[in-house]
């Protein structure tokens, strides 16, 4: 059997990550040139001329010449006042962009020698930035879609079905090449599969032309409201229903993402924070094709996402 080349691709290795990332002073550089890149421009004033001094912490500062205006590199960033090296973030990445499988809290909090509280933090941080970062592009061709859910049963709660207080539901796409490859996916939670939520789903995340193929549930007709066409299939439900050759790839990719959560994370609270897990592993999967240029893809990210403080990490999810 010939290799997957996407699978066993190179990637960035161990020690090539060191090599290019293994300073504080290799990291600053790295942050400053994905964020300027056309060279230092004041946030306030727009201006290119600048001095340079450090503050206590013996990080770089730009002095506006014009205006008096102090940043750092990390200032107006995801990164903006963190008192974790820039090498530990750097790590951060390479783990979570690496690994196929995602990294818990607490298996990133012994590999950065840092607290839970900080490797949860670093990790919801950089999870956001995922979501956020794959929020802005739209499904386009063929696209394949499912209903899931997060969580299941559990002892003392007496209502099922679809509707139980444990289980957070969530729309599965898939975009496929015309060869029949999956290309793209979109894991979004969503309160309920109503009309009213397929359609603003729909809406938010469907290039208009799309061609939707779905299972029997109703609601996914208004995907029709998006200017897509859709092709419905009534597969009933159990393994039989899972392998309809026309929502294989869905199918697939929810067997992978259940697998991977699994074996990575004891429990995690998917009513509250859903949305960043799943765009954690569609962002891993979007971006498959080049495993060497993921980390600094995501950090290109992290330079244009707005700071998230832990009291705005910590608030509940609004579904989209």
């Amino acid at each position: 059997m010939s290799q997957n080349v996407i699978q066993f691709q190179h990637g960035l290795s161990l020690p090539e990550f060191l090599a290019r990332y293994g300073s504080e002073e290799q990291c600053e550089q790295a942050v400053v040139a994905a964020r300027w890149p056309h060279g230092w421009r004041c946030a306030h004033c727009h201006c290119q001329r600048f001095f340079l001094t450090r503050n206590g912490q013996g990080r770089q500062l730009w002095e506006c010449f014009l205006c008096g205006y102090q940043s750092s590199s990390i200032a107006g960033t995801v990164m903006e006042h963190t008192k974790v090296p820039l090498s530990k973030w750097f790590l951060a990445m390479y783990l979570m962009t690496q690994n196929k499988n995602a990294i818990s809290a607490l298996a990133l909090k012994r590999y950065l020698g840092v607290s839970y509280k900080t490797a949860w933090l670093l990790k919801h941080k950089l999870m956001q930035t995922m979501q956020e970062r794959d929020a802005c592009y739209r499904l386009h061709g063929r696209v394949e879609i499912d209903d899931a859910y997060l969580g299941g049963e559990r002892e003392g709660h007496i209502n099922g079905g679809r509707k139980a207080l444990n289980k957070t539901a969530f729309i599965a796409a898939v975009q496929t090449h015309a060869n029949g490859r999956p290309q793209y996916m979109r894991l979004t939670p969503v309160t309920d599969f109503t009309n009213e939520d397929v359609k603003k789903w729909a809406q938010r995340h469907l290039a208009p032309g799309c061609h939707v193929v779905s299972d029997g549930l109703n609601a996914f007709a208004q995907v029709c409201q998006a200017e897509a066409t859709h092709e419905r299939y009534v597969t009933g439900g159990g393994r039989q229903g899972a392998q309809t050759p026309q929502l294989h790839w869905v199918n697939t990719l929810l067997g992978n993402l259940k697998t991977s959560m699994r074996g990575t994370l004891h429990a995690f609270k998917h009513a509250k924070y859903a949305q960043r897990y799943l765009g954690e592993f569609a962002y891993r999967f979007n971006r498959r094709f080049s495993m060497a240029a993921m980390l600094p893809r995501l950090l290109r990210a992290m330079v244009v996402t707005r700071p998230l403080p832990l009291r705005v990490l910590r608030a509940s999810e609004v579904c989209r």
